[in-house]
């Protein structure tokens, strides 16, 4: 039995990850208005990816029995200054999901929650990962020239990313 606390932290999650998917949607028109394909291709991905993520949550919280609540979220960043400032607002954005998924742990660590637990170790392994994704798109960008043919070749090589889900 999931406690009234663990099922509000989750459902916040979850709501968090939809707000994700849009900040992710947002970069990806900065991109497209830039005439960046690649790069906006490369967060609409990540848009898929938070939507994916937002429905584990969805699902988990019904198959434990819980109610799922949806809520409204506040608009996400618009305003960029380049695609390195995408990048690094970002890995912000993924920061702040680690610190989220680590404080749903800890409830469910002291609660003794096994289900979410298990669950919710998919998430931290995952965090690691695309914190690590976006630490090292920033370091390549960090070296690369916005106008070099490296830049058009990193925006040719993230058109090609897809996303597909896991059975």
């Amino acid at each position: 039995m999931i406690s009234e606390t663990l099922k509000q932290n989750l459902n916040d999650q979850m709501n968090y990850e939809f707000y994700s998917a849009n900040a992710y949607l947002a970069t990806a028109a900065y991109c497209s208005a830039e005439g960046l394909d690649g790069f906006a291709n490369f967060f609409l991905v990540q848009a898929e990816e938070e939507r994916y993520h937002a429905m584990k949550f969805y699902h988990f919280l019904n198959d434990m029995g819980e109610r799922v609540m949806v809520e409204g979220s506040t608009a996400p960043n618009n305003s960029f200054s380049s695609v390195l400032d995408c990048f690094e607002k970002s890995l912000l954005q993924e920061k702040e999901v680690t610190k989220r998924i680590y404080h749903l742990a800890d409830i469910a660590l002291d609660e003794r929650e096994h289900a979410t637990m298990t669950f919710l170790n998919w998430f931290i392994n995952e965090q690691v990962e695309e914190e690590a994704l976006f630490d090292n798109l920033i370091q390549k960008l960090n070296r690369i020239d916005q106008d070099s043919n490296a830049f058009i070749m990193m925006d040719q090589e993230l058109a090609k990313r897809s996303f597909t889900p896991e059975d």
